[in-house]
């Protein structure tokens, strides 16, 4: 039997009953050379028997049963191990596709020939309304050629999302690539897929929409936390250790980062009240660890958050947001 071009692993999580639609819209695909990994562990919220019912309809449908609850990075890693097409690319059940979204795939891959990484455009949507991806300006920006990746460091400032990009089997092969313990575990896995690329490509156009109705993903290894957050960056900036001159590199890494971290500590739901403080210590003391040579600190309100950050100033910092928040609420009466 040859093998597909692409195929795509999804962990079989489905807290919010959104595996069936992710698994129509990849069936609904115009391009047929794809096969879908389904991969289901012991966890509550598996959609095993949901799982197994589409693979009874559809041939291209397999189910991969796992005996554990072993959290979404080990569930990727068996689906990637099973994995015969030439790229591999990894889905939620909170993802949908256009239907036209692998067919621009194969087609980019038609005039770019092989690359180890393709990575695309994504849109997000929240109470009803679509929201572009973050990497969008970004990728416009790369131009339509093949490149290495410290040809475009500016890439590495974007969020390390591993659902919106193929990666080529045997590129994930040759790098012995596994997701780590914990929450956030796609950021050095994304980074060093990126950094070990010989040629890297870009699509900019969205060829899949996240629906995520959590803050934290439900399905993280069991015994995670928001704070291993700072352990997936420590993995990718030990990535440049044997690497000092990748100034560019280092620096886009450093931004992505403190966005990263600025911006969980903001969210609802992610950092409690009580956890706050040692959160924003751990973010400041990784500001002072990977502050590359010569960086300089973002413009406006954002630049101030950094400062504060550096400075290790929490309280500052928390004094800050509210009066940027008292602000608001009073420009909205006016």
């Amino acid at each position: 039997m040859p093998s597909p071009l692409i195929s795509v692993v999804v962990p079989a999580y489905d807290q919010h009953k959104q595996l069936a639609e992710c698994l129509d819209s990849l069936l609904a695909q115009t391009l047929d050379d794809v096969e879908v990994i389904v991969v289901a562990d012991r966890s509550p919220e598996s959609g095993a028997d949901l799982a197994e019912a589409y693979a009874a309809r559809h041939p291209r449908v397999s189910v991969l049963r796992l005996n554990a609850a072993v959290g979404v990075g080990v569930c990727r890693d068996a689906g990637a191990a099973r994995a015969r097409g030439e790229y591999l690319l990894f889905l939620d059940a909170d993802h949908l596709l256009p239907r036209e979204g692998l067919a621009a795939l194969a087609d980019r891959l038609l005039e770019t020939g092989p690359v180890d990484v393709l990575q695309f455009g994504h849109t997000r949507r929240h109470n009803d309304r679509d929201w572009p991806g973050a990497a969008e300006a970004l990728l416009a920006a790369v131009g339509p050629e093949p490149f290495a990746p410290f040809d475009h460091p500016e890439l590495l400032g974007a969020p390390p999302l591993i659902w919106d990009r193929l990666i080529r089997r045997g590129h994930w092969a040759d790098l012995a690539l596994t997701f780590p313990d914990g929450r956030y575990e796609e950021i050095p896995v994304v980074h060093a897929a990126m950094l070990g690329a010989q040629t890297v490509a870009v699509l900019p156009r969205e060829c899949v929409q996240l629906r995520r109705r959590e803050t934290v993903h439900p399905a993280s290894s069991p015994g995670s936390s928001v704070f291993d957050l700072f352990d997936q960056y420590e993995r990718s900036f030990a990535l440049l250790e044997e690497q000092p001159h990748l100034y560019a590199v280092r620096d886009a890494l450093f931004v992505r980062m403190i966005r990263h971290y600025l911006f969980v500590f903001d969210l609802a739901g992610c950092v409690t009240r009580a956890e706050r403080p040692q959160f924003f210590h751990r973010a400041a003391e990784h500001h002072r660890r990977f502050l590359p040579p010569g960086h300089r600190k973002p413009g406006g309100r954002e630049g101030i958050k950094f400062a504060l950050l550096a400075g290790g100033a929490y309280p500052a910092f928390e004094v800050a947001k509210l009066s940027h928040i008292a602000k608001g609420a009073l420009t909205g009466r006016r």
